[in-house]
């Protein structure tokens, strides 16, 4: 069995940080951005791009670990197939843009999800850039396209039964599934993000976000910038990260830090 580095919520209790190691996000809003100014939805989508790299810069600076980005969903094919074309363009647009940027920040990229649909040149820019970055360590960049939770979870266990085609006469167990998840290298996000005024997870990493803090707001995503941010933060510093426990026991855990000495 592969031992993973990180703790699973529902096994154990992880270290509950003032800082979120890891930040996940919906990065919604982009068409109604671009609506709400009379212009096209696709101007939305490239103003996004502005605010995921003040995002990135603001993570970086605040000591988040590991930073994920829903930017395109297993759903999104059903959108109109030229807002598709341009997103996909913008894709490809944006790694070369951006990927030296996030090489020289000591930024690790990774993209995970079916990538069999997209078209080679752009899959072949994403290996790439995940080349270039392999050895960095400052903090992790996770995006995720085509990419949907449920394909997450029936991909990890196609490949667990794949790897091992008995479990030893035992049930298999949430230790023998996790490390064939595509998230497998990062730990479960603590603070959970989505813009745009939905309150809803879609399809975004059900299986990591079981014990994730969740923050909605209705700021629209090309308006969600490293003040809007720190709102979010400070929103999951004031709540109780209890793990099932009650929140007297919070208190007792507590290390005792008084002294008899002056």
């Amino acid at each position: 069995m592969v031992r993973l580095p990180f703790l699973s919520s529902t096994r154990s209790v992880p270290e509950a940080s003032k800082v979120p190691r890891h930040i996940a996000i919906i990065m919604d809003g982009n068409g109604r951005w671009a609506r709400k100014r009379l212009m096209p939805r696709v101007a939305g989508h490239a103003k996004g791009v502005d605010s995921l790299r003040e995002v990135i810069r603001s993570c970086l600076d605040r000591g988040v670990e590991y930073l994920t980005v829903f930017a395109f969903s297993s759903e999104n094919w059903r959108r109109p197939k030229d807002e598709v074309s341009f997103l996909m363009q913008l894709f490809v647009k944006s790694l070369k843009a951006e990927i030296d940027r996030i090489h020289r920040n000591e930024i690790r990229l990774r993209v995970v999800g079916d990538l069999t649909p997209f078209d080679e040149a752009l899959v072949s820019l994403i290996r790439d850039g995940e080349a270039l970055t392999a050895g960095n360590g400052k903090m992790n960049l996770t995006i995720c396209a085509n990419y949907g939770g449920r394909w997450d979870i029936m991909q990890a266990v196609e490949k667990m039964m794949a790897a091992s085609s008995t479990s030893g006469g035992r049930p298999y167990s949430e230790e023998d599934l996790a490390p064939h998840l595509a998230l497998s290298f990062s730990p479960e996000p603590d603070l959970f993000i989505r813009t745009g005024g939905e309150q809803r997870i879609s399809n975004f990493m059900l299986w990591q976000l079981a014990y994730s803090e969740l923050y909605f707001t209705d700021k629209l995503w090309p308006e969600f910038g490293d003040a809007a941010l720190g709102e979010a933060i400070a929103s999951y510093q004031g709540r109780e990260r209890r793990f099932g426990r009650t929140s007297e026991q919070l208190v007792s855990d507590k290390p005792d830090t008084t002294s008899d000495h002056a």
